[in-house]
């Protein structure tokens, strides 16, 4: 540990505020525990790592937050920053553990008749929005809903959804959020509002896990995943821990978008999980003065990319001011204007989706060797 010359801090002082920390699991504070190392002090800036050892996901999450807190609130520091590390796996065994990773199996979530993964090739297209309405579509056709944030770099779900407050915990299971008769699960609920998450592969492989695995999700009709945009560990880590029921993917109609989408598309083919199909976001925009419609992002770019994978176009969703109203909101426009065309698209999606469910329920499970 090092303190250079002239600060006003001092070690001892960052110590004892971090002794306010304390693992629930293990009953003790971060500095008892020797989770604490490289603390620095440079004037009125503080830096440290936590170096975590077999705490879960939701558990390393929490104590990164107060650790930043507690450091924060110490009289004079302007900045804080609290790095999390690991103290028992190297990077390159980290790697290897994550690819050995065992088939996938629905005994993590045996009451959990569905799961339908909502991903797109690139940011921008609008996936959370359509994942969140998809979600609540279900549920007003019907059927038991639940919702799995796993962007945990953009977990945009809790705001979209309006869910408030921690998830509690009961008998060692985590009790899901519940907004609009959905349970909901995301990172975003177990960190500070702007608190940002440097994590590797291994560490969102087990947080995909947890959230599986210890959250009480109860019986469910559909479990619906809110998935990162793109190709990576998210994506590779679901498609290994549990048989997927499908995927939806959503794109624009423009090139760019499209061009990722396939990419995704292809990944997912790979990891033989089926592709339910494509909602094509954004598809138009219509004046609210005049009724015109505008393509904006070009035309026909879902039905294509549809075409080329075999798969249907599930819906097309327009460009509409009051989907982004209600996503700001936490009052999604299914709920929050159930009587608009933007609504019923939504609506129609969940129906087309479960169609295709129903449709493929008799092909066997993917498993993934």
């Amino acid at each position: 540990m090092t303190t250079h010359s002239g600060a006003t801090i001092t070690e001892s002082a960052v110590l004892q505020a971090l002794r306010s920390v304390e693992d629930p699991t293990q009953h003790q504070d971060i500095v008892s525990l020797g989770l604490v190392r490289d603390l620095q002090i440079q004037d009125s800036e503080v830096s440290l790592t936590l170096a975590f050892t077999t705490q879960p996901p939701a558990t390393k999450a929490a104590l990164h937050s107060g650790a930043q807190k507690a450091v924060s609130q110490i009289a004079g520091v302007t900045k804080a920053r609290v790095k999390m590390g690991s103290a028992t796996q190297p990077a390159a065994a980290a790697h290897a553990a994550h690819q050995a990773a065992p088939a996938p199996s629905a005994d993590f979530i045996p009451d959990v008749k569905h799961t339908i993964a909502v991903s797109s090739g690139k940011g921008g297209v609008g996936k959370s929005t359509v994942a969140v309405n998809l979600a609540l579509g279900l549920k007003q056709s019907g059927a038991v809903t639940g919702l799995v944030d796993v962007d945990v770099y953009g977990p945009d779900v809790p705001l979209m959804m309006g869910a408030k407050g921690r998830p509690g915990m009961f008998d060692n299971k985590i009790l899901p959020v519940e907004a609009h008769g959905i349970k909901i699960m995301s990172i975003g609920l177990l960190v500070s509002e702007g608190e940002a998450l440097v994590w590797r592969g291994p560490m969102i492989h087990s947080a995909v896990q947890q959230f599986l695995r210890d959250v009480a999700w109860g019986p469910l009709d559909y479990l619906v995943f809110d998935m990162p945009p793109g190709t990576g560990d998210a994506q590779l880590s679901l498609s290994q821990i549990i048989p997927l029921s499908g995927v939806v993917m959503v794109t624009t109609p423009q090139d760019v978008a499209l061009l990722d989408v396939r990419k995704a598309l292809a990944m997912f083919r790979k990891l033989n999980v089926p592709v339910l199909g494509v909602v094509e976001n954004m598809s138009y925009f219509m004046a609210p003065d005049t009724g015109k419609t505008y393509a904006i992002f070009g035309e026909g770019g879902g039905a294509k990319v549809a075409e080329e994978f075999g798969v249907p176009l599930l819906g097309q969703i327009p460009l509409e001011i009051e989907t982004r109203k209600g996503g700001d909101t936490g009052m999604p426009v299914v709920v929050g204007q159930p009587g608009s065309a933007q609504a019923a698209a939504f609506r129609q999606l969940a129906a087309a989706v479960t169609a295709r469910v129903t449709a493929l329920s008799g092909l066997q499970l993917p498993r993934i060797g």
